[in-house]
């Protein structure tokens, strides 16, 4: 089989990849792109680090052809993150330390901010089941959930910031 061009959104930016035929979004970030966000874990769908948002829904790249991406919209931590700062979830992460080795927190935070713009005051249990298929061997839990927990009271803080200020 010949090599195809696939064009998608990366970050908000139009991206053309020349690919070979069973090429996955992991390897094309990772190699072609420089996402190195994307983590090449287990390459079976079960750990969760290759964790990307495909049109805001989180997807496991380890196992996504690239070619069923074409004309979508993907995200990746890198198009998340700010030039000079944290992004709320970032912060909340860190504050909570909801991380330890890393190499999970990307998916985490992906993740996180899905579930977050979904579901803006999640229980404890749906934050359970969100992240359910992501595997953290180093931290365990409480410190991560504490960390979306944080991250989605410090957006319902900014979101009654705002709604004051444009009351007034």
């Amino acid at each position: 089989m010949a090599s195809v061009v696939v064009a998608f959104e990366l970050g908000g930016r139009p991206v053309e990849v020349l690919v070979s035929p069973l090429a996955t979004l992991q390897q094309v970030l990772r190699t072609q792109l420089g996402h190195t966000s994307v983590k090449d874990g287990c390459r079976q769908g079960g750990c969760g680090s290759c964790t990307v948002l495909l049109d805001g829904e989180p997807v496991l790249s380890c196992l996504l052809p690239v070619e069923d991406v074409a004309g979508r919209r993907v995200t990746t931590l890198e198009d998340l993150t700010p030039v000079d700062g944290l992004t709320t979830v970032q912060r909340a992460f860190l504050d909570a330390n909801g991380f330890q080795c890393g190499y999970c927190t990307p998916g985490m935070e992906l993740v996180t901010k899905a579930l977050l713009e979904r579901n803006p005051a999640p229980t404890r249990a749906d934050i359970a089941e969100a992240l359910s298929g992501n595997v953290c061997r180093c931290t365990g839990y409480v410190p991560i959930i504490a960390a979306v927990e944080a991250a989605a009271a410090a957006g319902s803080a900014a979101a009654v910031v705002a709604s004051e200020g444009a009351t007034r």
